[in-house]
């Protein structure tokens, strides 16, 4: 029989790229160079789990497990910058735990609006108007956007209730929460009527609380038989538990108190995994009450008389229920409400008493990466690992020699051309960055790392060099008209000094103007 409650799932999530930066030129009338305006690219978009009251099951991802959030937009000329990718939402029910596949705990969601980013988009590359500096004045390049994350993780769903009715198939667990609460579960005389876990709410004087109808266990549950292993993880959450026991069996060896025994020891073998901020008491530990079940029928009367003395002595809380007559469920819920409020009490308490905030700030000789010697069939090989030199290395064009430039620029500013040296690399030695193939190099410690001095801006670059010969045109040629002028006015005054001397051997009066001219040459 299909059932349409999915409580465990493997998704694939693939966050957005981020968006390629741009590389432009602002171009305008009589402004032929008029600096870089090349946009950054947009950040890719997040795949977030958010607990949504709505949602009660984890079918919608169990029918689309390959989840991908959008790109970001590259960016474009005269500073536009790329659109960040549209943030990927997926509604989750409250009490949703996301595990690692090898079985970490990555978040344990509990509370309606609790989220959790499952992968983070990448960060969009940074347009060469970003890039620009007192160097650098119109860069030919930009960085590329980084990848998103990617992950395959693991989603489980543990119920949020504060009783768990646990007890064999058929023990009346159905019959017990549909009598105690409104819920309708179904109910039948057949084994594993109920393949998925009902909730159900009760009030008991001023304590309102819900109970969990757990799928029957057998022995050998926690190990995988039956439906228990599915759902034992359903009462990890359980302030307390209540053992449904069967007053009226008609199977061969059995009887309650084996019975009791054989769901013990099942809740003893299955071991709580939640973190902390949970119930992490394991469930042989949490406190339990002993509801016998189906007293109206004269044999279950009989019976229970029989078997709650040896309940009793072993220090069980024991009541004598029938969930067709409702008798003794009174009782049994006020005994239920006074376990959940102490259980709240006491984690009041514990949410009281103020946690301690424990700060681990960065070493102060730490640099952002470590480089470990290895030995291959070609020789040694030093590999660079750490956040921000990987990072760099997927945002470097490695079909643009200035940007290689100036990622061999960052390289050098964060020291690991230094720390090359310390560890014993020699220049032609292998220098690989990042883990696996990586990004492998021959390392050349005595090639300049300037972006400017590492190949060329292609097109702009020629225009601003022809820019540059061109004002030097225009300043020599302006040099030498003044130096023209200079020329003819000194030959000017050269011949009038001649005509002067003539003047006087021949015994002439000088003017008033040429007097004023003597006494400036003289004073030249």
């Amino acid at each position: 029989m299909a059932t349409e409650f999915i409580d465990r799932v493997t998704v694939h999530l693939a966050a957005g790229d981020g968006g390629n930066g741009c590389s432009s030129i602002r171009r305008e009338k009589f402004k032929p160079l008029g600096g870089p305006d090349g946009a950054n690219g947009g950040r890719g978009g997040d795949i977030t789990f958010v607990v949504d009251p709505q949602t009660t099951t984890l079918l919608p991802l169990h029918h689309r497990p390959h989840l991908k959030a959008d790109g970001g937009g590259i960016g474009k000329g005269d500073l536009r910058h790329g659109a960040d990718g549209k943030d990927l939402i997926v509604p989750v029910p409250d009490g949703t735990v996301v595990k690692s596949p090898s079985g970490e705990i990555l978040a344990d969601l509990v509370g309606p609006g609790t989220e959790f980013v499952a992968a983070a988009g990448g960060r969009g590359g940074l347009g060469n108007a970003a890039l620009a500096s007192t160097k650098r004045k119109a860069p030919g390049f930009a960085l590329l956007g980084e990848p998103g994350e990617e992950a395959t993780l693991v989603l489980e769903l543990k119920t949020i209730a504060d009783v768990a009715l646990v007890g064999y198939p058929s023990a009346g667990k159905s019959s017990l929460i549909a009598a105690l609460s409104a819920a309708k579960p179904k109910i039948a005389d057949y084994p594993f009527t109920t393949l998925v876990p009902n909730l159900g709410v009760v009030e008991a004087g001023d304590v309102r609380y819900t109970i969990a109808d757990v799928p029957g266990l057998i022995p050998g549950a926690s190990e995988g038989k039956g439906l228990g292993l599915e759902f034992l993880r359903h009462v990890e959450r359980c302030a307390a538990l209540v053992h449904v026991i069967d007053m009226a069996t008609w199977e061969p060896g059995r009887d309650p108190v084996s019975d009791l025994e054989v769901i013990e020891a099942e809740l003893a073998a299955y071991s709580v995994d939640l973190g902390e901020g949970a119930n992490d008491v394991p469930l042989s530990q949490r406190p339990k009450l002993v509801a016998l079940n189906k007293v109206d029928i004269p044999d279950g009367r009989e019976l229970a008389d029989i078997v709650r003395p040896d309940l009793e002595a072993a220090g069980y809380q024991v009541f004598e229920i029938s969930a067709v007559s409702h008798a003794g469920l009174r009782e049994l819920s006020f005994a239920m409400a006074g376990l959940v409020a102490a259980e709240r009490e006491r984690r009041a308490e514990r949410e009281a008493v103020p946690q301690r905030v424990v700060i681990r700030p960065k070493a102060v000789d730490d640099k952002g990466f470590t480089i470990r010697a290895e030995h291959d069939a070609e020789g040694p090989v030093f590999r660079v690992l750490g956040d921000k030199p990987e990072r760099w290395v997927r945002q470097t064009d490695f079909a643009n020699g200035e940007a290689v430039g100036y990622l061999a620029d960052r390289l050098e500013r964060l020291g690991v051309e230094e720390a090359l040296f310390k560890t014993g690399a020699k220049p032609g030695d292998t220098v690989v960055i990042g883990e696996g193939d990586g990004v492998v190099f021959d390392w050349d410690p005595t090639s300049v790392g300037g972006a400017e001095l590492l190949g060329s801006r292609g097109t702009d670059l020629r225009l601003e060099e022809e820019a540059r010969a061109s004002r030097k045109e225009r300043k020599a040629a302006y040099h030498e008209r003044q130096d023209a002028k200079a020329a003819t006015r000194a030959e000017f005054e050269k011949e009038r000094l001649a005509e002067r001397a003539a003047r006087e051997r021949a015994g002439a009066q000088p003017t008033g103007a040429e007097s004023a001219d003597v006494e400036s040459a003289d004073e030249q």
